[in-house]
């Protein structure tokens, strides 16, 4: 891309929105396209700018983050558009039905420029931004009860089983690579079975077939 990362920041208040934009202007490879102050304004210029990622808060007036997430997701035109949500806790479970509303990882508000630079360049380039250890935690803690065995089996049959045994590795946060070590394949290979599992379940992208590896229970707390 010419331009490099185009990113829209969303956020309510006005001092966290240019603390970012600034931050981010001082990168040769990141452009803020526009600021959101509510989630109904993060959807319209969304869809008007089609940035690569958008730093979405998740409480924010007139429509929140998981909401204006579900949004875009949901616009023709605008599926290589990467939600990073931002939230103040990693046990929020607001932030878990992002991920299933189509957020491409999570955030805290407290991580430091490192952090957050990096976050927005691994999903601008397609990747989940799900740290294991707090993801486990976070997803198991809200999807314990929700998945009945029969609707997840039922859900799993449209896989392979080296399919299965790839999701529940995505599951557990490990890389195309990592995987392709663990399962004795090539990256490319491995790299197959991931794309071909999440058309098959509807899987927006990486961070979607996490929630389901939990949900239908192929990773277990």
């Amino acid at each position: 891309m010419s331009d490099g990362i185009r990113v829209l920041v969303a956020d309510d208040q006005v001092l966290v929105r240019t603390g970012f934009t600034m931050l981010l202007d001082l990168e040769d490879d990141i452009t803020v396209v526009g600021e959101a102050a509510d989630g109904r304004e993060a959807v319209d210029l969304a869809r008007a700018h089609r940035p690569d990622v958008v730093l979405m808060d998740i409480r924010m007036p007139r429509l929140d983050g998981i909401q204006a997430t579900g949004q875009i997701a949901a616009t023709p035109g605008l599926e290589r558009v990467r939600v990073l949500i931002l939230t103040t806790y990693d046990t929020d479970e607001y932030v878990f039905e992002a991920l299933e509303a189509g957020a491409s990882g999570f955030l805290l508000k407290d991580a430091g420029p490192a952090e957050l630079l990096h976050g927005i360049r691994v999903v601008a380039a397609g990747d989940a931004l799900l740290a294991p250890r707090i993801t486990r935690r976070l997803i198991g803690q809200f999807t314990a009860v929700r998945t009945a065995q029969h609707e997840a089996e039922h859900r799993l049959a449209v896989l392979t089983q080296r399919e299965r045994e790839v999701v529940a590795l995505v599951g557990q946060g490990l890389s195309n690579e990592e995987i392709a070590g663990e399962l004795t394949l090539s990256p490319a290979t491995a790299r197959t079975h991931v794309s071909r599992a999440m058309i098959k379940l509807g899987a927006r992208d990486r961070a979607q077939l996490v929630v389901v590896a939990y949900q239908t229970g192929l990773v277990r707390v």
